[in-house]
């Protein structure tokens, strides 16, 4: 061997121990006390929660230094934590001790609030609680024992064969449902900016429903009280359901027998309903004369007790025809389709028998003939509003009573009696 090789090897063994002592003396926080680095930071805790010497010590999970010494007290654990030189520590920083692996070593982690000081500074104290330590391994299985005995094994074992029957032959649908689930998600995150408004629409509606929760029960309350009624006449409603189908075959085989006579008759329905609507207010006062006179007609004729009623119709004079339509321009009663208004209107005047409402009588005494035309009747009152007699006072429609006390000339009063005062 060489001088110069052996030069070189003592050279190398020189540096590694010097290396290696380096290396040592900083682990153990030598050069940091020799050189004067770091700081010195003591933190309290009721028991060890497992740490011990040499545990990590992090800021929000980033390593600042670690636990150089602890010392057991009458109130608990005191640790002396070496922390890196130019760590900025709040003094209000809540403190854990978290498990760094599964095989239990500690760590001790601060989380403030925020960043904001005063900071930690040499022999600053930290004061933590028994909301710092993890829960013990031991307290933990002995209340998961507790809560496993506390389960009925009977009933659990209903529990997982109901669950199995639950879930058998279900995997294809849930890996369907977890796709879709996770399809949903990207198409909601892909529209940011919709998925909020939707949410923030749905915040609307939920908010209105609350208000409306008052009548939401009550409408629940009362489709109950349907539901219930509903199942109370269960066997009315299904055999309703079973017969509904003939029944409907009969009406529209009716329908479709009647269908070249049944417009026919509902136009001439309709003609005959504009006719009552433009003349309702004589049919009211019809129905109201009417079942006054009949009733008196019975006590006011002699003899067999039964009134008599004579119709005539006087066909010396006939019905106007001027101002209409020809009959030879009549439509058919078949042509349903629609045509143009003709103005129709009696043209002939005097002593034709003038037909439409331009020449009713109106609702006052007519002096030529004799007689009161009709007006409104007043129920409450009796009176005819508008129709006046002769004198010119109001006209009462009042109750005739028995006439039959008036002996012979009782039929005479159903002429004067309902125009009487």
């Amino acid at each position: 061997m060489t001088h110069g090789i052996r030069i070189r090897i003592a050279a190398f063994l020189v540096l590694s121990a010097v290396g290696i002592v380096y290396i040592a003396a900083n682990y153990l926080g030598f050069v940091d006390r020799v050189l004067g680095r770091g700081i010195t930071v003591h933190a309290t805790l009721p028991t060890s929660g497992g740490l011990y010497e040499g545990s990590e010590v992090t800021y929000r999970g980033v390593k600042i230094g670690k636990v150089s010494k602890m010392e057991a007290t009458r109130d608990g654990v005191t640790l002396t934590l070496g922390l890196e030189d130019g760590t900025k520590l709040p003094l209000d920083s809540p403190m854990y001790v978290h498990n760094l692996s599964a095989v239990g070593e500690q760590y001790l982690d601060f989380e403030p609030p925020d960043d904001k000081g005063p900071y930690a500074e040499n022999g600053s104290t930290i004061a933590g609680s028994a909301e710092s330590l993890p829960v013990d391994e031991s307290d933990l299985l002995i209340e998961l024992n507790q809560f496993v005995s506390s389960v009925d094994k009977a009933n659990l074992q209903v529990v997982v064969r109901e669950l199995g029957d639950l879930f058998e032959n279900t995997g294809r649908p849930l890996q369907q449902l977890l796709d879709n689930g996770q399809r949903f998600v990207h198409e909601a995150a892909a529209h940011t900016a919709e998925t909020i408004r939707l949410l923030d629409t749905g915040r609307t509606v939920l908010a209105t429903q609350q208000g409306q929760g008052e009548n939401i029960r009550s409408f629940a309350k009362d489709l109950r009280g349907i539901t219930d009624a509903l199942a109370g006449s269960d066997k009315d409603l299904r055999t309703t359901l079973q017969l509904t189908p003939g029944a409907v075959t009969e009406v529209d085989q009716l329908l479709k027998d009647l269908e070249p006579t049944l417009p026919v008759l509902l136009g001439n329905a309709i003609s005959i309903n504009q006719v009552v609507v433009s003349h309702l207010a004589g049919v009211e006062q019809l129905l109201v004369t009417y079942p006054r006179t009949i009733s008196a007609g019975f006590t006011g004729t002699p003899g067999d007790g039964y009134g008599h009623v004579n119709l005539q119709f006087d066909n010396s004079v006939q019905p106007c025809t001027k101002g209409y339509k020809p009959p030879s321009t009549w439509r058919p009663a078949s042509d349903l389709t629609d045509s143009p208004i003709y103005p129709a209107q009696c043209a002939s005047g005097p002593p034709y028998v003038m037909r439409g409402p331009t020449h009713s009588p109106g609702s006052a005494y007519n002096s030529s003939s004799g007689r009161v035309y009709r007006g409104t009747y007043d129920p409450a009152s009796g009176l005819v509003q508008g129709a006046v007699d002769r004198h010119g006072n109001p006209v009462r429609l009042g109750d005739q009573g028995n006439l039959s006390i008036m002996g012979s000339d009782a039929w005479k009063w159903l002429l004067v009696g309902p125009v009487a005062k």
